[in-house]
């Protein structure tokens, strides 16, 4: 999994009276998904570089597919990434926009030892877990 890619960044520890979603914080958030869409579309362009390299046309048909099938679940993944890419754009112009660190359902703090785990969390951790129940529901 794409999230799982990025290198451990050092954990946000606050000053002792900090104000929560300060200049500081905002600072190293925007380092941390800054860093993050770096690995990603470097990982993007690596993938482009092999997969031209790489574009052999084998005789046996066994070979072909199974080239065709790494293929396809390579592009997957950086679909997959460059999705990614797109909620760290959105994450980083709500960092911008003064938005950044409260829910967008109830207005909430997220916290910051879930935005460290990940940057680019949008709901506080009760929101989220009440969407998710929802969709379960939804989905049976």
């Amino acid at each position: 999994m794409a999230a799982q890619k990025l290198k451990q960044f050092d954990a946000y520890v606050p000053k002792k009276g900090e104000e929560y979603m300060s200049a500081r914080q905002l600072a190293h958030f925007r380092k941390l998904l800054d860093d993050w869409k770096g690995e990603l579309s470097q990982d993007i362009d690596r993938t482009v570089h092999t997969m031209q390299d790489e574009a052999t046309i084998f005789a046996d048909p066994n070979d072909r597919a199974s080239q065709e099938s790494d293929m396809a679940l390579e592009l997957r993944n950086r679909d997959r990434e460059r999705k990614l890419i797109k909620k760290i754009d959105e994450t980083i112009s709500k960092i911008e926009a003064g938005d950044y660190g409260y829910c967008e359902a109830c207005g909430v703090e997220i916290g910051l030892q879930r935005l460290q785990a990940r940057p680019t969390a949008s709901k506080c951790i009760d929101c989220k877990t009440l969407e998710e129940l929802r969709e379960r529901q939804v989905a049976k």
